[in-house]
């Protein structure tokens, strides 16, 4: 079993997803660097140091990423909220984050998210070049995430995996799932190659649709999964006879694939006409 050479640090740790990640990498024999701004809800695994701290502490987030190899960045607000409620964690968080990374010349995976390209509409595909088109503030935060992982490329090296995660949950809920889900195995195989591959190639940056083998999922096509030799196992299709057609009462929320996000104080008496691009045919 292949292990990083050097110790991990998994930010948002006492997180959902953090905990799920903490738990199955500790279980590797990974040496895990856990933080996060509230207590560590389960005993800390074997092999792992929980350490609290605010990502919004710059000189907190340097000393716990001392030594670390690769930073697993999952802290920060995680679903939509007020514009005031992000900035902070992840805004600046996210700064804090990538000059520790920086100074410890460490490779970042980023918890970004689908909702970085929300308002394409679902009968649209796109792949890892469409243009950002955040669906709420939560969204934008991750959209900056990314060009923030590009700057420090371009200008540090600063190499960076960003995992556009879809609906990573225990089960699915309803129909857009059925497109969405990504499970919790997946998740883990996926942040073990974006930490583990030898190399990101040329661009130094890489996009990955995190979303299950679901048959449905026609919306999110070409990324870079190929370079780090990841591809998903799991599948959402058992639970199309349970879930087809289980959808919600907004026309907003089931025109555009960021789903609910979408809906969430929109005030517009029309519908966003279709965004068209220079480069679109």
């Amino acid at each position: 079993m292949t292990i990083p050479k050097k110790p991990v640090l998994l930010t948002g740790a006492s997180g959902v997803l953090g905990r799920v990640l903490a738990h199955a990498l500790a279980a590797q024999g990974w040496s895990l660097r856990l933080t996060d701004i509230a207590p560590f809800p389960d005993p800390v695994p074997e092999g792992a140091i929980f350490t609290r701290a605010d990502l919004n502490d710059g000189a907190a987030i340097r000393r716990v990423a001392e030594g670390c190899g690769t930073i697993l960045h999952f802290g920060g607000i995680s679903v939509e909220q007020p514009f005031e409620t992000v900035i902070g964690p992840n805004i600046r968080g996210l700064y804090h984050a990538y000059e520790a990374a920086r100074w410890e010349g460490a490779r970042m995976v980023f918890a970004s998210s689908n909702h970085t390209i929300g308002f394409h509409e679902r009968d649209e595909a796109i792949d890892d070049s469409a243009y950002l088109l955040p669906d709420g503030y939560y969204g934008l935060s991750k959209a900056y995430g990314e060009l923030m992982g590009r700057l420090y490329w371009a200008k540090h090296g600063t190499q960076s995996v960003f995992l556009r995660i879809g609906s990573c949950t225990p089960a699915p809920l309803d129909d857009r799932m059925l497109s969405t889900w990504f499970s919790y195995g997946d998740l883990t195989r996926l942040v073990e190659r974006s930490t583990l591959a030898p190399s990101l190639g040329p661009t130094g940056c890489l996009v990955i649709w995190g979303a299950s083998r679901n048959s449905r999922m026609t919306w999110w096509c070409k990324d870079g999964r190929e370079i780090i030799g990841w591809s998903p196992q799991d599948s959402v299709d058992s639970f199309i006879p349970e879930l087809d057609g289980k959808t919600s009462n907004s026309p907003a929320a089931e025109r555009y694939q960021g789903g609910g996000y979408c809906a969430m104080g929109f005030s517009r008496e029309d519908f966003a006409p279709r965004m068209l691009f220079p480069t679109d045919e």
